[in-house]
């Protein structure tokens, strides 16, 4: 198999990922293609498509977002090392947003046609792809709840600490710092807010000493009083199933 055999997966090596039983790991060998690698601002799946492929992030980051009547372009989420990508095609015929790479990305490819086959003899992994979808509304629906109860620096303060325990959990944190390539603007979209608005409040939290984002690296210098100021409980990424 091209690229990266499923054995040898650095992702399974990180604890907030759930281990592969023996023969979840020969049929994961089977059900991979191959590896696709983009470059930044590549469209990986596109709003409206019909895509034959489903995708496991191997490496890199993107963002998922949808493209409203006028032209603009809203952001839904971020996407880490092992979220997968493709599922709405793959259930519902067509893609419901986009996906674009925010930085080089290897993604390990599927095709969409085998999916049914994952259903019919792997229940196992029919339930993983159900626990995935059912954490992404989870997490839509928590997004929902910050852009109707918190405040700017509310929302602000609870992506930073959202985004920085993912990332840490996945074994990509570094002298206390974590990669955030994205731009301001896309958080900004993200969570509702103007630009001007999330640079001015990005710039409070590093003047009062609780974060700092510049230069593609987040810092999180006080994360309990952060976590505390987004109204929310400190806690460790619940481990979970990767495709």
């Amino acid at each position: 198999m091209p690229g990266t055999s499923c054995k040898n997966c650095p992702l399974r090596k990180r604890s907030m990922f759930l281990p592969f039983s023996e023969e979840e790991l020969a049929f994961m060998e089977t059900f991979k293609t191959g590896e696709l690698k983009v470059d930044p601002r590549t469209t990986i799946l596109l709003e409206g498509s019909n895509s034959p492929q489903l995708y496991t992030v191997l490496d890199g980051m993107g963002t998922r977002y949808t493209t409203l009547e006028n032209g603009k372009r809203q952001v839904i989420n971020f996407l880490f090392p092992g979220d997968f990508a493709g599922l709405q095609a793959g259930i519902m015929g067509e893609m419901k947003h986009s996906v674009e790479a925010s930085t080089h990305m290897t993604l390990c490819v599927f095709r969409r046609d085998d999916l049914w086959e994952v259903f019919r003899r792997y229940p196992e992994r029919a339930y993983d792809l159900t626990w995935i979808g059912a954490v992404e509304e989870h997490f839509l629906g928590e997004t929902i709840a910050s852009l109707g109860q918190r405040d700017a620096t509310q929302r602000i303060a609870w992506a930073l600490v959202r985004i920085y325990e993912r990332l840490k959990a996945a074994g990509m944190e570094k002298a206390g710092a974590v990669p955030l390539p994205f731009r301001q603007q896309d958080l900004a979209d993200a969570l509702g807010l103007s630009l001007v608005h999330t640079n001015k409040t990005l710039k409070a939290l590093r003047d009062i000493g609780l974060a700092q984002w510049s230069e593609g690296q987040l810092e999180l210098l006080k994360v309990e009083d952060l976590a505390s100021l987004a109204m929310i409980n400190l806690e460790r990424p619940q481990a979970r199933p990767l495709m």
